[in-house]
């Protein structure tokens, strides 16, 4: 029986590559009528460096960039295995984590570094960028990683601003001749599953700032200089992009990507599942099973997370699909009209969030013995 494993992540407690490692170890033990085909997936968050690089025999790079308030951190980013596909989370060097939340201000936070990821993967030859934008400190329009790439914002004086989200609303000017020639030849596509817009009560900074440390003085500041830098972007374009879905994600960073460096939105499995030609290895592969999965299965899950598109898209090609998950929550039921056929929790009694996650690797191979050798004894009949 050939069985495809194509997880996400067990978020804080293991990768996608260690859940379909653990399935292989299992299957040998099993049987050797069991063939696991490991593709370690996810949706454009945490995670999807490692997967899409694992995927694809690709390359980890690690480099010293600007953490959101200006210290140096080190940010990873991954080269998919075509050597020229650099694959970036903006949450390794812009991100909320970075922060200790008693030091969280999204007036001064800066999404520099996001830029400074990027520079670097042009510089060493990379011609197209995969960003996954979620989990940021930031609410600074994409000033910062504008500006890492050479555009300028000019104040009534004619000076440069400091990139943050306090300086959005003295921005008068744009100026682009400083800006790096090779970003008109790069191909940037961005991995975002909020359609938030950048302005009003559910833009960037009224729906995501409380959480990064705004009050509702630092809100109407940001929500003011956000409404000027969209408008001298507006001008400076000729284009208004601040209503489209997406553009407030990650504090504006969707709106500066789309209208500065021309960059498409899509939801994140599309993306990672367009990246790994998922469909044409589950159309092509001969598989019996697929196995998805994710820590937390519940009622979001319909709205298009990893294991409702791997579950679409074994549907569409005849082969049941099932999930392990850390727990199921209410509200799964829907997804089994999607193509999820079962749903298979690692819990094996009631426990407490942290003796779940300590525990979680062994639960884990529990169940997943279970279901290789329930597989094994259905190939079998």
């Amino acid at each position: 029986m050939r069985i495809l494993v194509t997880p996400d992540s067990f978020k804080g407690t293991m990768s996608s590559q260690r859940i379909c490692d653990i399935f292989e170890e299992i299957a040998q033990e099993i049987s050797s009528k069991l063939t696991i085909v490991k593709v370690p997936v996810a949706d454009g968050g945490e995670g999807t460096i490692d997967a899409m690089v694992a995927a694809t025999g690709g390359e980890i790079r690690t480099r010293k960039v600007t953490g959101p308030l200006g210290n140096p951190t080190m940010a990873r980013y991954g080269v998919l295995g075509d050597g020229v596909t650099a694959v970036m989370e903006m949450a390794e060097a812009s991100g909320i984590t970075l922060v200790p939340r008693h030091e969280l201000n999204p007036l001064k936070a800066s999404s520099l570094g996001t830029g400074e990821l990027i520079k670097d993967a042009i510089d060493t030859g990379c011609q197209k960028i995969i960003m996954g934008i979620g989990g940021s400190a930031t609410n600074d329009g994409g000033m910062g990683m504008l500006s890492a790439l050479g555009f300028q914002f000019k104040n009534a004086h004619g000076q440069n601003l400091t990139p943050c989200g306090e300086a959005l609303g003295a921005i008068t000017a744009i100026q682009t001749d400083t800006v790096d020639p090779r970003l008109s030849h790069i191909q940037i596509t961005v991995a975002c599953d909020v359609d938030n817009p950048l302005l009003g009560e559910r833009g960037a900074t009224q729906v995501f700032g409380p959480q990064k440390g705004a009050t509702p003085e630092y809100l109407t500041t940001l929500e003011n200089g956000m409404k000027q830098y969209a408008k001298v972007t507006s001008l400076h374009f000729g284009s208004e992009n601040s209503t489209l879905p997406g553009a407030g994600a990650a504090g504006g960073l969707g709106f500066a990507l789309i209208s500065y460096l021309g960059a498409q939105l899509k939801p994140g499995f599309r993306l990672v599942a367009d990246a790994l030609n998922l469909d044409g290895i589950i159309r092509d592969g001969n598989f019996q099973l697929i196995v998805t999965g994710e820590g937390m299965m519940n009622s979001q899950t319909l709205s298009g997370k990893l294991p409702m598109g791997i579950a679409n898209l074994g549907k569409k090609h005849g082969v049941p699909v099932v999930a392990i998950v850390g727990a199921a929550g209410d509200g799964i039921e829907p997804l089994y009209k999607e193509g999820l056929v079962g749903v298979f929790s690692t819990m094996r009694a009631p426990m407490n969030l942290d003796q779940a996650l300590k525990q979680a690797e062994g639960d884990l191979r529990m169940t997943v013995e279970s279901i290789l050798r329930f597989a094994d004894a259905l190939g079998s009949l």
